[in-house]
């Protein structure tokens, strides 16, 4: 998979990138992740990429051709899959979301700033738009670093154990069954002795019975999907 950015503040966003799960995937050549800066794609001699709104209103707007600008030079290289704007007022990210995009190959992930991009970036380039949630940030770096790490940790061969993914929550729309390690025993604090039994369809049973428990006392709401 190979994901790039386009930002006007690349800085923020290199240190997510380089440790521990999405630097062993970069290293591993799993994926690939490309930050673009906006900033050198416009004409402007003080690099500018935003300007006033048009009609008034308070806040700068991201403007169309430097975006365009960058999201074609990135096209005439490769196609592809999904152009994405990170947006408050996007899609909300949930793991489904994240299983899809997953399965992508290319990906251009457009940080939005300021008060936003010009509508016709939307209405032209970007195929989704998401949300990391209902609230407003000061622009979408962090968003997009949140979505990439939900999407490469689902890369086989990133993880581990490559089953760990498929039992987080929300992949079954439930919340993971509660877990222990060592000791057994702290200060008289105890582990179910189910997981102790060896009787693996049943450790498995108690897990399923948990993780219901635990949806329906946290996110009913998730049992209705």
């Amino acid at each position: 998979m190979r994901i790039d950015i386009i930002t006007v503040l690349p800085e923020l966003l290199k240190s997510p990138f380089e440790a521990s799960i999405l630097k062993r995937a970069i290293e591993s050549e799993l994926v690939e992740v490309h930050l673009h800066n906006l900033r050198d794609y416009t004409t402007d001699k003080y690099k500018s990429v935003d300007d006033y709104q048009f009609g008034g209103g308070a806040g700068m707007v991201m403007m169309i051709e430097p975006i365009d600008k960058c999201i074609t030079a990135l096209q005439t290289e490769r196609q592809y899959d999904e152009i994405i704007y990170m947006t408050p007022d996007g899609k909300t990210l949930n793991q489904g979301i994240a299983n899809q995009l997953s399965l992508k190959e290319n990906i251009i992930i457009l940080c939005g700033h300021y008060k936003g991009v010009d509508q016709r970036v939307r209405d032209n380039f970007i195929t989704r738009e998401i949300s990391i949630g209902d609230y407003v940030l000061s622009g979408g770096e962090l968003g997009a670093a949140v979505l990439c790490d939900a999407v490469i940790r689902l890369i086989p061969g990133v993880l581990g154990n490559e089953t760990s993914a498929l039992t987080d929550s929300f992949q079954d729309n439930l919340l993971a069954p509660p877990i222990y390690t060592r000791p057994r025993d702290y200060n008289g604090l105890q582990v179910p002795e189910i997981l102790f039994s060896g009787n693996f369809p049943e450790i498995e049973k108690w897990r399923e019975e948990q993780a219901y428990k635990r949806t329906q006392t946290r996110r009913p709401d998730l049992l209705d999907l």
